[in-house]
């Protein structure tokens, strides 16, 4: 089959497979509420299952993977998974997002079954700011798994920083810091209001020019690097060649060059992080549907895409509509909507 395109010309060659719903933090701008309606166990893809998809997936153009939750370290006997989808042809990246605190006893394994690169979400450096925070302890968890990442080898590793303002806005410079010196580079990430971020307000964001500013100040002027076709982060080298990231989705969208599908843990294929409908994949997987079947829902769902949620809440932004994008009795009744379910 040919190379899959959408009505904006954006191809597929993306895709982020949630394994699991369930995470062991509680991070208030992704799961800010006291309880959550959970996917059934039962409804969970195989590990057989998810590769039979990923097969389908590479017919249409996908070359790059990412794990997701939820947070997919606590999906047992993960590295199994890693070594089925590292042997598959066709695919030339394979990489997880994970909170980090289960990392350091699983990284030497997550390498040898052949991961390929590792994101650790890391939103502060102080431990008493990671448990307000994450309503969780294990801040120095996240640290030991950032230095066991290193220690088994994975270079190019990211440190994802989600920026909220009076939250942890100061720490940016130290941020960079942290992660000159443990060999990661740091992305900041814009608060975004999608999925489950309930309480989001705009007065909460910290726009991508003020975070310039502010790194200007304090480190030299930030000097733009070319874009890297339809990676998230814009990238800046400061004077001292320290090189990070800029993930603008709130005030400066990419929608125009999103290359990106999202499989839910259950199976359910979201063409957009802001799509509020999907494509069930389980139902026909399990029922026995050939790969050509399967490709055959895909590829015409893609060519009819038309998605830009970004972009569209953005406008509502400057018509002074903008709150946050679900009302948690909407994520209640359907968990398919929570940004922890579909993977971010």
């Amino acid at each position: 089959m040919p190379l899959v395109t959408d009505r904006f010309d954006r191809p597929l060659r993306n895709l982020r497979l949630s394994v699991t719903d369930r995470c062991n933090l509680r991070c208030r701008y992704c799961m800010p509420e006291d309880e959550y309606v959970w996917l059934e166990r039962d409804h969970l893809l195989t590990f057989e299952e998810i590769d039979a998809l990923v097969a389908v997936f590479t017919t249409l153009g996908v070359h790059r993977l990412r794990l997701t939750g939820g947070e997919p370290l606590l999906r047992r006997d993960l590295p199994r998974l890693v070594a089925l989808l590292a042997r598959r042809p066709g695919i030339d990246d394979l990489a997880i997002t994970t909170n980090g605190l289960l990392l350091a006893e699983q990284a030497a394994d997550l390498k040898k079954a052949g991961l390929g690169r590792v994101t650790v979400s890391l939103d502060t450096l102080r431990p008493e700011r990671f448990e307000a925070l994450s309503r969780r302890t294990g801040h120095d968890l996240v640290l030991a798994g950032i230095a066991a990442a290193r220690a088994a080898g994975f270079t190019g590793t990211k440190l994802d920083t989600v920026v909220m303002r009076g939250v942890n806005d100061d720490e940016l410079v130290d941020l960079l810091a942290f992660g000159s010196a443990a060999g990661a580079e740091v992305r900041f990430i814009e608060y975004m209001d999608v999925g489950g971020a309930t309480r989001w307000r705009a007065s909460d964001v910290v726009p991508r020019d003020e975070m310039l500013a502010r790194i200007g100040a304090a480190r030299g002027r930030p000097e733009p690097l070319p874009t890297d076709g339809s990676a998230p982060a814009q990238r800046w080298r400061l004077p001292d060649g320290t090189i990070f990231g800029i993930i603008a989705s709130t005030t400066a969208p990419f929608c125009g060059s999103c290359d990106r599908a999202r499989i839910t843990a259950d199976g359910r294929w979201y063409a957009c992080l802001y799509a509020t409908d999907g494509i069930d994949l389980r139902a026909p997987l399990r029922a026995g549907r050939s790969p050509e079947a399967i490709a055959e829902l895909l590829a015409p769902a893609w060519r009819k895409r038309d998605d830009r949620g970004a972009e569209e809440r953005l406008r509502a932004a400057y018509s002074g509509e903008r709150r946050a994008f679900q009302e948690v009795a909407a994520l209640r009744s359907d968990p398919h909507l929570e940004m922890h379910t579909r993977g971010g």
